[in-house]
């Protein structure tokens, strides 16, 4: 599936600051599930509201702080899709 190139670019940028060790699995778990959830919008593109719902939805709890820093640093605007809940 396609992705907006600006929200694209911000994931990279959040993904890079991820620690070695949980970079590849987490890329991978938020790449399906951003999609997933593009899909179900009917969405032509993964946009940031995808990747910031998946990161809530797949980032196990005791990583929530860590994402939540790492999404305010790169950008990601997740309160305004109600994040967290």
């Amino acid at each position: 599936m396609n992705w907006d190139n600006k929200a694209q670019e911000k994931f990279k940028v959040l993904i890079s600051k991820i620690p070695v060790f949980h970079r590849h699995i987490t890329e991978e778990a938020v790449v399906k599930r951003s999609e997933e959830l593009a899909l179900e919008r009917n969405a032509k593109f993964v946009e940031e509201q995808d990747i910031v719902g998946a990161f809530f939805t797949d980032v196990p709890s005791p990583f929530y702080s860590m994402m939540v820093r790492l999404l305010d640093q790169t950008g990601f605007d997740y309160k305004k899709y109600g994040y967290p809940k």
